[in-house]
C-alpha cells in the first residue's frame, strides 16, 4: 500500500465529466489538493478542448484548468462506454459533471443508478437552474445567468444599457461551490460510511453576491440603479475609479480614517472643516463634488505615485491593471499562486495554482494539461484490469479513441 501524501484529498478519486469553466474548475481545486482526478471526455475532446481547433490560443483556457488530471476518451453513448463508466464509478469517491439536468439520468448512468452502484459515491451537478424547479430545463450560459440573476441590472453606468461582468464570473462561482459543495458531502461521508447527491445551480451563486444592491433596494423601495464604478448601494464616497496621468486607479474612503487620510494625502486638510464633507452620509450626499475633488488631484499624477502616496496614508487603492500587468504580478509570481510555463500546444502562459491555501500540506507545482485521451489505455488496464485485447477492441468498436488522441 502506497505511503499517504501530504496532500488533503490525498486517495479521493473523481471522475471529471466536467465541461468548459464551471466543472473543469471545480476538479481543478480537487486535483492541486491531491486527488485522483480522470477526466473523461468524448471521443473529440470537451468544447474547450475543441476551440483550438477553430482559432490558437482560444483553447488556453483548458490548459489553466486541467492540469494534475488524467485524460481518457469514453463514448457515453454506447452501452459500452456506460459501462466502463459505472466500473470506474464503483471504486471512485466522487462524479461530478455540468450537463444539462436529466443528460446522464437518459443515458442511465444519472444519480439514482450509480449511488446503487456505489453508496459511498457523491454525485456533484452544477447546472444553471438546479435539478429542480420551473427553469430547471432552461439553457443557460455565463451571460444568459448574469441576465437573469439580475447582475447585469446593475451593472454599467446610469445612462447606458446594462453590461455583462467582464470575467466568466458565474461560471467560476458556481465551481467554487461545487468544490465546496463535495468536500462538505466528503466530510460528512467520513461519519456515515454515505455519499450525497450535491447540485450548485448558477443563478443561486449570484443573489448574495447582491448584498449592497439589495440593500438600496430595501432602504429605498425601489431598483437599484446601475451605479458604474460607484458603490452599488450609494452608502460611500468617494468610491469609484478615477483618472491618473497614465490611466486609472481604484480609491475608496469607507468611515472617517480614510477620508481624513485621503485630504491629508491630497494636501487638501482644508477641508476637514467643510460641512459638505463632514460625514459618510454628507458626503453620499455631495458625491459629484467629492468625486470632482479626487479627480482633481489624481489626475496630475501617475497610477504609481497616487498609489505610493495613498499606501503611505493608508488608503484603500489600486490601478487598474490591464490582463499583461495582472498575469506578470510580482506579487502572485512569489506566493507562487502564477507560474509562467511552455505549454507545447500554447507557447508561454500562465497557470494559476489553487486560491485555498492548506498550511502544512505539499503544494503540487504548475503542469501541463494532458492531450486528449493519452491516459485511456493506463486507466484501463490499472482501475479495471483491461487487457491489451480488450483495449483494442473497445478502440475499434469506438468506444475509446485512438492511440494518437489530441
Amino acid at each position: 500500500m502506497n505511503a499517504r501524501q501530504n496532500r488533503p484529498l490525498d486517495g479521493i478519486t473523481v471522475i471529471d465529466l466536467g465541461q468548459v469553466y464551471q466543472g473543469p474548475y471545480a476538479t481543478y481545486l480537487m486535483a492541486k489538493a491531491g486527488a485522483n482526478v480522470i477526466k473523461v471526455e468524448p471521443l473529440d475532446g470537451e468544447p474547450v478542448r475543441q476551440r483550438d481547433a477553430v482559432s490558437r490560443g482560444s483553447g488556453a483556457p483548458f490548459a489553466m484548468l486541467n492540469g494534475h488530471k488524467r485524460s481518457m476518451t469514453l463514448n457515453l453513448k454506447s452501452a459500452r462506454g456506460r459501462e466502463i463508466l459505472k466500473a470506474l464509478v464503483g471504486t471512485a469517491d466522487v462524479l461530478l459533471e455540468n450537463f444539462a439536468p436529466g443528460v446522464l439520468d437518459r443515458l442511465g448512468v444519472g444519480w439514482s443508478v450509480l449511488s446503487d452502484l456505489n453508496p459511498r459515491l457523491v454525485y456533484a451537478s452544477g447546472s444553471g437552474f438546479g435539478l429542480s424547479g420551473p427553469d430547471k430545463d432552461k439553457l443557460a450560459m455565463d451571460i444568459t445567468v448574469q441576465a437573469v440573476s439580475g447582475l447585469m441590472s446593475i451593472t454599467g453606468f446610469t445612462d447606458s444599457p446594462p453590461v455583462k461582468a467582464g470575467a466568466a464570473i458565474v461560471d467560476f462561482l458556481a465551481g467554487t461551490h461545487l468544490y465546496a459543495g463535495v468536500v462538505t458531502a466528503l466530510y460528512e461521508r467520513h461519519f456515515t460510511g454515505r455519499g450525497r447527491l450535491v447540485e450548485v445551480a448558477m443563478q443561486e451563486v449570484v443573489y448574495p453576491t447582491l448584498a449592497s444592491n439589495l440593500a438600496y433596494m430595501y432602504d429605498l423601495g425601489q431598483a437599484p440603479p446601475r451605479t458604474g464604478n460607484r458603490h452599488g448601494g450609494l452608502s460611500a464616497a468617494p468610491y469609484n475609479v478615477y483618472r491618473s496621468s497614465d490611466g486609472h486607479i481604484a480609491i475608496i474612503a469607507t468611515n472617517e480614517r480614510h477620508w481624513t487620510n485621503l485630504l491629508r494625502a491630497m494636501n487638501r486638510a482644508d477641508l476637514l472643516s467643510d460641512p459638505r464633507f463632514s460625514s459618510k452620509v454628507s458626503r453620499v450626499r455631495n458625491m459629484e463634488e467629492v468625486d470632482r475633488t479626487v479627480s482633481e488631484w489624481s489626475s496630475r499624477i501617475t497610477r504609481q505615485e497616487a498609489c505610493a502616496i495613498l499606501d503611505e496614508w493608508k488608503v484603500p487603492s489600486a490601478p487598474v491593471r490591464n490582463l499583461s500587468e495582472v498575469s506578470n504580478d510580482v506579487h502572485m509570481q512569489a506566493r507562487g499562486m502564477l507560474t509562467w510555463i511552455d505549454h507545447p500546444k500554447f507557447g508561454r502562459i500562465v497557470i494559476p495554482d489553487s486560491p485555498i491555501r492548506i498550511h502544512g500540506t505539499d503544494r503540487l507545482p504548475a503542469a501541463i494539461s494532458p492531450e486528449l485521451g493519452q491516459d485511456t489505455e493506463e486507466i484501463l488496464r490499472t482501475m479495471l484490469d483491461f487487457s491489451a485485447q480488450d483495449i483494442e477492441g473497445l478502440r475499434s468498436e469506438g468506444v475509446i479513441g485512438g492511440k494518437t488522441d489530441g
